[in-house]
């Protein structure tokens, strides 16, 4: 399997890393092309790959086309490409809110497309990416493109109605996360800590938290309810958030992520 990688930005050297760090793709077998020399510079450095600043080179070097650039980049790229690709080739594209029709209708007839949306945290391989499938993608087709996106995280496959939401939570979710842990680390500064005890206690509190509701799969509030003895130092706390309408926020910062992806290539 050859693979293209159209845009060298942040997540697309994560997942060139990815695919080379599990052996999924040999060196040879891929191909890297962006405007930007100095970008492809860098991520040769690292790695002996193919690179390159012209995409129609990239397309026809690929089996699998990964788009890996701005959503208003999507369709000025799909034009320069088009004509070489073929119904051999899979498009993938991880750019928000440019919906499946808008891709299938930027490329020749028949020709397999899928969406992605991956989040940050791929770049430490712990990523978490949802995709959906277009008219002409198949079993195959799913299976590739959940095989690659393993090498940097988990997976989900889901319809494109629910791909914006997915955006919104796990695509942005990663910023909100930061914006709390920030905040206990503060909390912590405020009471006295160092600095970076407070951010090295903030955070693997977040990390064993996350992974331990994955373990067990209970639901959030067993594990708070567990926590929270009766008249304790926990239940205090939570009182405050509670009071602040923290969960309110946080539905609310979903849901605005999620109407803005919708939004972003209409």
């Amino acid at each position: 399997m050859k693979v293209a990688v159209i845009g060298a930005g942040a997540m697309g050297s994560a997942l060139v890393t990815g695919f080379l760090e599990t052996g999924l793709v040999q060196p040879g077998d891929l191909f890297v092309s962006d405007p930007d020399g100095g970008a492809l510079a860098a991520l040769g450095q690292k790695h002996p790959i193919n690179t390159g600043t012209d995409n129609k080179e990239a397309v026809r070097f690929a089996d699998v086309v990964i788009l890996a650039v701005k959503p208003a980049v999507v369709k000025p790229v799909l034009k320069e490409v088009a004509p070489f690709i073929t119904t051999e080739h899979l498009i993938v594209s991880i750019a928000a809110g440019v919906s499946l029709s808008v891709l299938e209708e930027s490329v020749p007839a028949e020709v397999p497309v899928v969406r992605v949306m991956p989040n940050i945290p791929a770049l430490i391989g712990e990523g978490m990416a949802a995709i959906a499938l277009g008219k002409n993608a198949g079993a195959s087709e799913r299976k590739t493109v959940e095989t690659l996106f393993a090498a940097v995280g988990k997976v989900v496959t889901l319809s494109e109605k629910d791909l914006d939401a997915a955006t919104g939570l796990s695509g942005c979710g990663p910023a909100f996360l930061a914006i709390i842990l920030e905040a206990l680390a503060d909390g912590g500064v405020k009471m006295g800590l160092s600095r970076q005890l407070a951010m090295e206690l903030a955070a693997q509190t977040m990390i064993g938290t996350a992974r331990m509701i994955q373990v067990t799969g209970e639901h959030p509030a067993v594990l708070k309810d567990r926590v929270c003895s009766p008249g304790g130092s926990t239940i205090c706390g939570v009182h405050v958030l509670e009071e602040g309408g923290l969960r309110g926020i946080l539905m609310g910062a979903v849901e605005a992520a999620v109407k803005r992806s919708g939004k972003l290539c209409k």
